[in-house]
């Protein structure tokens, strides 16, 4: 970086022997440039995890496609990319943080009155109880005995009476503070619940399917990993508008749920990437993957932002990996993601979002 600065100050002057010496301060600068994007999105995702990881996926594909020396266009499309990104990832941060919040007021409210309700019967037989002391210091200053003993026995009538109350009350109290309980631990799961599920598609998320992953590990039983992800996707955003892609991933989604088992997690990993974790080995995960290229892939019906149809050819590249003991989760979804980019770069001539082109699979999908 010192050489660097030396270079656009037109500081002539000597450089230190252990100064590397740049010759190509573009390429530095964009080498620099990349590394502050993937800063941005891993910091993100460690942030808010939720939103972040989304982010960070983004900017990642951002870098993998930016040239050496880009061209000045593919720079300024590169920084409407970013800023698009990041604008979407502020109002998703927002958002659901807005949610949690919004969850913990609520629960805080629910007790404040609780609490309250409680507090303001307490006080209510404090003051009865403070009356009748008092009532009957005065009973036993009288010297008629027979009117002692009528107030006595009133006195102890009322007495009864508001013990009666008192426990009829408590019991009250009690199922209502059942009701209450029951009602704190609903919402507590439906908190635990939202911070594992993707609010776009309704499908598991990142965080839930790692820990599915993790659980595996811990148990030491077999299962595989396998992530997809959409070609061509971005085209449909590009020229239909995201409402049309957000039909398509929910359509999607739906479809890839109902074809796997109930024992696989079906999870959405982030952007236009789907992660299947199939409890079982390699060899029997491959038929799975088949069932997805019959059954999941082909032709969908969207609706675009002005709400006309538009059938879209839905294919995607598909890797897989088995973990193995003494293997990380991260080198499983590492080894599954580098078998899914092999897969796309093995079938560039397939492509997203041809009308035209009635292929076999969305065939068999739409017979299915």
């Amino acid at each position: 970086m010192i050489s660097i600065k030396r270079y656009m100050d037109g500081n002539t002057g000597p450089v230190l022997v252990d100064e590397p010496v740049v010759n190509e301060p573009l390429a530095v600068a964009m080498d620099c440039y990349r590394s502050a994007l993937r800063a941005v999105g891993k910091s993100a995702a460690q942030a808010c995890p939720a939103p972040g990881s989304e982010l960070d996926l983004q900017l990642a594909k951002l870098v993998g496609q930016l040239a050496e020396e880009p061209a000045a266009k593919a720079l300024r499309q590169l920084e409407s990319d970013v800023e698009e990104q990041l604008g979407q990832w502020a109002q998703e941060t927002a958002q659901y943080l807005q949610e949690k919040a919004d969850g913990v007021k609520e629960l805080l409210m629910m007790l404040a009155r609780t609490a309250e309700s409680v507090g303001e019967r307490d006080q209510r037989y404090a003051n009865q109880f403070s009356d009748l002391t008092s009532d009957l210091r005065t009973i036993a200053n009288l010297d008629d005995i027979s009117q002692v003993r009528s107030s006595l026995v009133r006195k102890a009538g009322e007495l009864k009476s508001c013990v009666d109350k008192m426990t009829q009350e408590s019991q009250f109290s009690i199922t209502q503070l059942k009701f209450k309980v029951t009602d704190y631990e609903t919402k507590l799961k439906s908190v635990e619940l939202l911070a594992l599920r993707d609010s776009l598609t309704g499908l598991a998320n990142r965080r839930c399917a790692e820990g599915r992953m993790e659980w595996y590990v811990a148990q030491k039983q077999p299962y595989c990993v396998s992530i997809l992800d959409l070609n061509g996707f971005k085209e449909i955003n590009d020229h239909h508008g995201h409402a049309a892609g957000d039909d398509l991933l929910k359509q999607f989604a739906g479809e890839l749920r109902n074809c796997m088992r109930s024992t696989d997690l079906v999870a959405r990993w982030g952007g236009d990437e789907f992660i299947v974790v199939l409890s079982c080995e390699l060899a029997a995960a491959k038929p799975q993957i088949n069932r997805i290229r019959e059954w999941v892939l082909g032709d969908y019906t969207i609706q675009s932002g002005s709400d006309a149809s538009l059938k879209v050819d839905v294919d995607a590249s598909i890797g897989v990996a088995q973990w193995l003991p003494g293997k990380a989760v991260k080198q499983v979804i590492e080894q599954a993601d580098a078998a899914m980019y092999l897969d796309k770069k093995q079938s560039r001539n397939r492509r997203l979002c041809e009308p035209e082109s009635a292929v076999a699979h969305g065939q068999h999908r739409s017979a299915r």
